[in-house]
């Protein structure tokens, strides 16, 4: 039976197309998370040395990500920054998260009669960005707007496991790990059977870590765009102990209805 070299060929340009393009996604979306970190902008030189590609290779995707206003010109001379068409996507990606995770929010107060909190991964650092308040009497530990450490509440440490190894190595070098507390884990070494134990049970506890009289749990999961986020119940520890194990059901069962949505 004769081979089609001519399907071959075309089947093969088909396959090296769709690599190519895969690559080139891979690539722009390296050189913008790259700039996230530089607001004031970076020369194509700059950039080509922290992607590791050929400066000739940054200039066509920076050539095209300009085109549709993804970066702009930056302060520095023959430098680019981020540009403002990422702000509408990022408003608008933000908006449906937020719309998704609410109603959740509502349902885990209303079946634990507790304060449930939503924050998202910063840097070094949680920032809470929505709250549902429960009946049940708590003082201010969280508000939107507040920042925690990483290590030392329940969804820094949910967020903390669910980063990559590298990334977590990056972190080593300027996560300050204050003790806020005698229960604060303080050391790496710590930190690290902690990440091992969170990844293993997938929620990570604070058990007065962050404030004497206050325990909590935390899920973690990703969002639309791919940021890490994280929701919490924190608790007075007197009652925490008594409804832990409800606490932790209602916690994974809607966390799971929550990914599910985000998945669709």
């Amino acid at each position: 039976m004769p081979i089609n070299t001519h399907s071959t060929r075309k089947t093969r340009r088909s396959e090296d197309s769709r690599r190519l393009g895969i690559q080139v996604i891979a690539r722009a979306a390296s050189i913008l998370r790259t700039l996230e970190h530089h607001p004031d902008g970076l020369t194509l030189g700059q950039i080509a040395g922290l992607v590791d590609l050929p400066r000739s290779t940054v200039q066509r995707i920076v050539d095209a990500l300009d085109e549709e206003n993804l970066v702009i010109a930056g302060a520095t001379a023959n430098g680019v920054r981020l540009g403002p068409a990422l702000i509408a996507l990022a408003s608008a990606a933000k908006l449906d998260f937020l719309e998704l995770a609410r109603p959740v929010l509502a349902l885990i107060s209303r079946d634990t009669g507790e304060t449930v909190d939503l924050s998202v991964f910063d840097h070094d650092k949680v920032v809470f960005v929505d709250q549902i308040p429960g009946t049940h009497r708590l003082r201010a530990v969280s508000a939107v707007g507040i920042s925690f450490p990483l290590h030392a509440c329940a969804p820094g440490k949910a967020i903390l496991a669910a980063l990559p190894n590298h990334q977590i190595e990056k972190l080593r070098k300027r996560l300050k790990l204050a003790r806020l507390t005698e229960n604060t884990l303080h050391t790496w070494e710590q930190i690290d059977r902690e990440i091992d134990w969170v990844r293993k049970h997938g929620m990570a506890f604070d058990r007065e870590e962050l404030s004497i009289g206050i325990s909590a749990v935390g899920i973690a999961f990703r969002c639309p765009r791919g940021e890490l986020a994280a929701i919490s119940i924190p608790v007075p520890t007197q009652r925490f102990a008594a409804i832990e194990t409800d606490l932790v059901k209602t916690l994974v069962e809607r966390c799971q209805v929550l990914r599910s949505h985000l998945q669709d």
